[in-house]
């Protein structure tokens, strides 16, 4: 990797958990692939560890670069290295000058391509395997954006590490505050209510230009949002398309055609704005049934509440959409964490009933089981149902878990209880 000049990193740069994930995969392979939705941070990431770029959305004469890009691809991979090719995707033949450039000259970290949205598996010759690693971004998580303290951490839980004395700050105020802004990297030290308006712009542009813009289909932008409302308000469930349908008609009288869902929910994935969760399926003896569906949420719960032009106001006297809400909170950072730990998010629902709202599978084999709770009344209830997963895989000849936590909103303070759940405000989690 070429050490001869100093990287790109923006003055203001805010420092990411991904950081570390990027620097580690640079040394791995010849390229790296950072993908996640639009105003995530993903160029500012890369320029951190960049020492020279290529912008293919520069409308310098005419865009010159993505002409170029799509004309003579190779032409724009000279550059220090490690060189970032920004939005790579509206010009798919860098892809294969990418990885044909790291054939003919092989070495670890030269290229950085970033992209808002995935391209069609016919575009490029080659799938870039053992070439060009891939790393997922997400907006900030709450560690990121300084509500969380980070005191209780991932790595620490699953590792048996003695639980930390944390007491959590968190506010009701506070609380629907982190829902509504959401995690975007240029909402810290903005004023709340301006904050507030960044998921609704970001709404409008997905809306009404980038979903088309995606395939040149023609979208309703208004069932548009209505669907990605749906979606929000079905977060803590595992909702068919059908179910996503009846909930779009039975709030605002709208109807779509399942086939239309359908399409839709592909525009949003390609897009990276909805995740699947997928089910956990653990290797046991006992002839248990799981469901296999997997559950869909938004990439960061302020779009959700865009999409419903939800208030402070209006989601105290909703408190059901607004556990829905926290739970994509929680889920969104817990995939942040997750990915900090080489480990694995996903959910668990069987035939009987019985679900856990994230299952977190670490490299070596030990899982862990959580609950995410909006107020502390209901702590009771996550650890029953975390303790019936457990005797459950206990009898299925799954080993014990790593730990059973229930993760609460507001209200609690860090603690294991008698029965050897733990209890963790979200504003102390981390990585």
């Amino acid at each position: 990797m070429q050490i001869d000049s100093p990287t790109l990193r923006p003055e203001n740069y805010r420092p990411r958990l991904a950081d570390r994930l990027l620097e580690h995969l640079l040394g791995v392979t010849g390229a790296v692939v950072v993908d996640g939705p639009k105003w995530c941070g993903k160029t500012w990431l890369a320029r951190n560890q960049a020492r020279s770029e290529v912008l293919l959305q520069d409308p310098t004469a005419n865009y010159r670069n993505r002409r170029r890009a799509t004309e003579e691809p190779l032409s724009l991979l000279a550059g220090a290295q490690p060189r970032l090719i920004d939005e790579w995707q509206d010009a798919p033949a860098i892809w294969d000058a990418v990885r044909l450039q790291v054939d003919q000259a092989p070495g670890v970290g030269q290229f950085i391509l970033t992209g808002s949205s995935t391209f069609s598996e016919h575009a490029t010759a080659h799938s870039g395997t053992g070439r060009i690693s891939r790393l997922r971004l997400w907006p900030l998580s709450s560690t990121e954006t300084g509500l969380s303290t980070g005191q209780v951490s991932l790595h620490g839980l699953l590792r048996g590490v003695q639980l930390p004395s944390a007491t959590g700050q968190a506010t009701e105020e506070s609380l629907l505050n982190a829902v509504l802004v959401g995690g975007w990297p240029s909402s810290p030290g903005m004023p709340v209510s301006q904050a507030m308006a960044l998921p609704a712009l970001y709404l409008d542009g997905l809306v009404h230009s980038d979903a088309a813009r995606l395939d040149g289909g023609q979208r309703d932008p208004d069932k548009l949002r209505a669907l990605i409302a749906a979606v929000g308000r079905t977060t803590a469930t595992v909702a068919t398309n059908a179910t996503l349908g009846r909930d779009l008609e039975a709030v605002t009288g709208q109807s779509l055609a399942p086939n239309t869902i359908t399409g839709y929910l592909s525009v949003l994935t390609r897009l990276y704005v909805l995740v699947s969760i997928e089910a956990w399926a653990p290797a046991l003896r006992s002839p248990v049934r799981l469901r296999q569906t997997p559950k869909r949420m938004l990439v960061d719960p302020s779009l959700a509440a865009a999409a419903m032009n939800a208030t402070p106001d209006k989601l105290v006297d909703d408190p059901k959409t607004t556990g829905f809400l926290f739970e994509n909170l929680c889920l969104r950072d817990l995939s942040v964490y997750c990915a900090m730990n080489g480990a694995r998010l996903s959910h668990y629902r069987d035939n009987s009933g019985l679900e856990t709202d994230a299952i977190v599978t670490a490299p070596t084999g030990e899982w862990a089981g959580i609950e995410i709770k909006l107020g502390a009344h209901r702590v009771d209830q996550g650890a029953a149902s975390l303790i019936r997963l457990r005797d459950k895989m206990a009898a299925g000849g799954q080993r014990a878990p790593a730990f059973l936590a229930v993760v609460v909103g507001t209200g609690e303070f860090a603690h294991v209880r008698p029965d050897g759940v733990t209890v963790i405000p979200f504003d102390a989690l981390g990585p």
